[in-house]
Formats: structure tokens, C-alpha cells, sequence
């Protein structure tokens, strides 16, 4: 087991990835983006895992990239720094098309990367004492790998401003803004979690694989006839899945479907 970050899956199928760098306010480095990528590659390969969700322990969510690690890579080659950042580019595509519900506890700051981490999240809960930052600017860097995730979820005209800015704002704007979806106090978080958690759980998996890569499908398409046979394809495929005829026939007998728990 990593020692950047601890992996626990319940009874469930809930699969928990816990950044655990407290000391380095959870920043990632090479080591750490190779592991989280392995994790996530294979819990989401795993059909008992029902669901991901990603947190933190100490006082930070994430402090996105090591600084340390950042100056380091500074002194390689410009190949060397491009198969790095593609190394976390692609930490970043499997977070954001895993196809299992992927669920963001931010208890703490979110800089950089870390406002990355849960942009790439199908839900975003965070603490009141959240804090966000796109602070690359500052640096003399810029939000490159995780600008089309931040993008997305905040809209273009909202990355313009806190991508030049690099200033510092509260859990109430990124709600407002769309980076993540509820505000809780702090000693609410983790029960806040688990309400969606079960509602998550009412779902067939399968089903909910589908449908999330039906928003990647969707996603900036016009409504046209090509768009409209395929999602007419999928929906017919659904209807005589396995899942589905479970589904429907649970329903009109009133019980629960095999793929529920309770």
C-alpha cells in the first residue's frame, strides 16, 4: 500500500482513496500520481466496486502539485517534463471517465491540482471551511493539464477570471460557480457523503456507466439526427440489457432490484 494515500473499500462496494500527505498538505508528486492512476485503473475494472470517492486527511483537500517535486522536474529535460505532465493528464482522464459514481469530500484547501481532483468528480461536497485556489500565475505556471476539467465545471468565463487572478475563494463561490455541487459545515461532511452515497447505490451499475458516458457523448454536440440514432441505440440496448428487464420488472412488482442492498 501507497503511503501518499490510503484505499479502503466496505462492505458496500464504496471504494474510499484517501490522500494521506497531511505534512505536504496532501500535494501529489510522481510517486503519488503513478499509484492513484494504478488505483483508480483497477478499482474501476472491478465490477464488486459499486462507487470511488476521494479525500483527504489533515487539513488540506489537496495542495495540487509538490513544489518540490515541480523544481526538481525543472532541471530535466523538456521530453523529461512532458512525459511527466502527461503522466498527470492521464491521473486526470481516468478520474474523470472512471465508470463508477466518483464522489469528492473536500474538508479542507483545494489549490491548483487539487481543484482539478474534484472537478474531475461526478459530485463535489465540500466543508464550510473549504478553500480554492488557482494560484498557477503566480508561480509562473499555468493551469494546463487540469484546465479542461476546471473549465467544464466553472464554464469559460469564470476560468478566465480565477485562472489570471490566482486568488483565493470560499466553498459558497465554488458553489455558486459550479465546482461543487453542496456547502456543509465540517462535522456534517462525511454524512452529507454518505447521502449521496445512497443514493448512488439505488442505481444499476451498469446503467450508471452508461449514463455517464452519455454526458461525455452529449457534451458540447449539437442535437442533430446522428446524435439522435445513437441515443435511441443506447436506449434500446438498455432496454434489453439484463439490468434493465430487472429493472422494469422489480418495478411493476414492487420489490427492490437484485442490484439493491437493502
Amino acid at each position: 500500500m501507497s503511503t501518499a494515500f490510503i484505499e479502503a473499500t466496505d462492505a458496500r462496494g464504496v471504494a474510499t482513496l484517501t490522500l494521506d500527505r497531511p505534512d505536504r498538505h496532501n500535494a501529489f508528486d510522481d510517486a503519488l500520481i503513478v499509484g492513484l492512476t494504478e488505483a483508480l485503473r483497477r478499482l474501476g475494472g472491478d465490477p464488486k466496486v459499486r462507487a470511488v470517492v476521494l479525500a483527504g486527511n489533515g487539513r488540506s483537500f489537496s495542495a495540487g502539485a509538490d513544489l518540490a517535486w515541480m523544481r526538481r522536474m525543472a532541471g530535466h529535460s523538456f521530453d523529461d517534463n512532458v512525459a511527466d505532465a502527461a503522466a498527470l493528464a492521464g491521473l486526470l482522464r481516468v478520474l474523470d471517465r472512471l465508470p463508477k459514481p466518483t464522489l469528492a469530500l473536500v474538508q479542507g484547501a483545494a489549490y491548483g491540482g487539487g481543484v482539478g481532483l474534484a472537478a474531475c468528480c461526478d459530485v463535489a461536497i465540500a466543508s464550510e471551511r473549504a478553500s480554492f485556489c488557482l494560484s498557477e500565475v503566480r508561480l509562473g505556471l499555468s493551469p494546463a493539464t487540469i484546465s479542461p476539467y476546471v473549465v467544464n465545471a466553472v464554464g469559460a468565463r469564470w476560468a478566465r477570471r480565477l485562472f489570471q487572478t490566482g486568488e483565493v475563494f470560499d466553498a459558497v463561490r465554488a458553489r455558486k460557480i459550479g465546482l461543487v455541487h453542496d456547502v456543509v459545515p465540517a462535522d456534517e461532511l462525511t454524512a452529507a457523503g454518505e447521502e449521496v452515497l445512497r443514493a448512488i447505490l439505488q442505481g444499476a451499475p451498469g446503467a450508471q456507466a452508461d449514463a455517464k458516458a452519455l454526458v461525455f457523448l452529449c457534451e458540447g454536440r449539437p442535437v442533430d439526427d446522428a446524435l439522435g440514432e445513437e441515443t435511441g441505440r443506447r436506449i434500446a440496448q438498455r432496454r434489453a440489457s439484463i439490468e434493465g428487464r430487472e429493472g422494469i420488472a422489480a418495478f411493476l412488482d414492487k420489490r427492490p432490484p437484485t442490484w439493491r442492498l437493502d
